[in-house]
């Protein structure tokens, strides 16, 4: 019956002083509702980076030429770019024991023109094995044969995007496009593939056979790129030691470092990890500083609220109440101002989570045990930052209390 009766009285102070209450409730409502967003964001970008990493294929190992280097928080090549040739494409897919396909890749940005309509994409030469490194479907039409590449046809696949950037609705098979100055002849289509990890659109490129690509468009005698499909992703480390053999010794590097750079799905996936679980450490780090403040706050609210009611105090210890009786309803008065700062928390952060995931695209992902720990916490902060204005008020003595003004 004490209990409910201090709830009472508690609940009565609290709602005599509404805008002090709800001023003491603010950097609770601001921590809470800042923890759940930031951890729906942390959530869901996470798994938006495993579900496109999956869907590229875990068992799919690239190779680059030169090395890789996280610049500005993005990869970027350095050093020595031409390190990798179509032979070297040839030494892995012969000597490695480990892989199931192998695929060059080298690309360049060029203008492409049909009739009156241009655009400027993303040229990739490449051979048929693309199709199953990087699980290519075709939407229509054909894909271009390894004979095709080894005699240099002018043929072209095209994506999604660069369709409806040229074409519209129209379907495009059968149609010559001009890349750069050079004629080609669109022989089939690419379904959608979406964004990648960096957000680059993969559908709007043009896929020409590689040999095509390096004597009559680029110009050059190597490439950037080779991607190779382990025949497992139990397989991938044996794959990626098999190829860096290889690579050395095709390159003569004795004891030289690479030229080259050797990434696996994996350690792609643990590398965007480690980064967006580094992003929402910072966040959470910030949202709990909130909590902090707002414990910080309540304290200053309760202290406030002793002050003023010192006689009221000193009248109930005069007429019986026990100090546990006032330990207890100022503890009372401190933790619902948290818990009710953190529903209210809780309620406006899923809310902009929803809001935000649904206006802005972002991919959220709320996470209820997230939420009940984040309204554990808010009590928590109230139950710490309560103790201390209550143990005051329970050590008043009546006396002093009643002389008070």
């Amino acid at each position: 019956m004490k209990l409910i009766k201090g709830t009472r009285i508690a609940f009565k102070a609290l709602f005599s002083h509404k805008l002090r209450t709800a001023l003491a409730m603010t950097g609770i409502v601001v921590g809470i509702c800042s923890v759940i967003v930031m951890l729906a964001i942390g959530d869901g970008a996470q798994k938006q980076v495993l579900s496109k990493i999956q869907a590229m294929g875990t068992d799919l190992v690239m190779v680059t030429a030169g090395q890789v280097k996280i610049i500005a928080g993005r990869q970027r090549q350095t050093g020595n770019v031409s390190t990798l040739t179509m032979r070297d494409v040839k030494a892995i897919t012969e000597e490695s024991q480990n892989i199931k396909a192998v695929a060059p890749a080298q690309g360049k940005k060029l203008l492409v023109k049909y009739e009156s309509v241009s655009t400027t994409t993303s040229i990739v030469g490449t051979t048929e094995a693309i199709t199953q490194v990087r699980d290519l479907s075709i939407r229509t039409g054909r894909f271009f044969t390894d004979d095709e590449d080894k005699t240099a046809q002018r043929v072209a696949v095209i994506g999604e995007t660069v369709a409806k950037n040229l074409f519209e609705d129209r379907n495009p098979v059968g149609d010559s496009i001009r890349i750069g100055k050079v004629a080609f002849e669109v022989i089939g289509v690419i379904g959608e593939k979406g964004t990648d990890l960096v957000g680059t659109d993969q559908d709007d490129v043009i896929y020409i056979p590689a040999n095509t690509a390096l004597r009559r468009l680029f110009n050059l005698t190597y490439i950037n790129n080779i991607y190779v499909q382990a025949k497992s992703s139990d397989h991938i480390e044996q794959a990626a030691s098999e190829m860096r053999d290889i690579l050395r010794e095709k390159h003569r590097l004795r004891d030289k470092p690479d030229d080259f750079t050797i990434q696996s799905q994996t350690e792609i996936l643990k590398s965007e990890r480690e980064t967006t679980q580094a992003f929402t450490n910072l966040l959470s780090t910030v949202a709990g500083i909130s909590l902090l403040v707002g414990g910080v706050g309540i304290l200053a609210t309760m202290l406030i609220s002793i002050k003023e009611r010192t006689r009221e105090i000193g009248l109930r210890r005069a007429v019986g109440a026990l100090k546990r009786d006032l330990l207890l309803q100022f503890i009372v008065e401190s933790l619902t101002l948290s818990l009710f700062g953190g529903g209210i928390g809780i309620v406006l952060g899923v809310v902009l989570s929803v809001s935000a995931s649904y206006f802005t695209k972002w991919p959220l992902s709320l996470s209820l045990p997230a939420i009940v720990v984040a309204f554990l916490f808010s009590a928590m902060i109230g139950l710490i930052f309560g103790v201390y204005p209550a143990a005051k008020a329970a050590r008043l003595d009546p006396i002093e209390a009643l002389r008070a003004e």
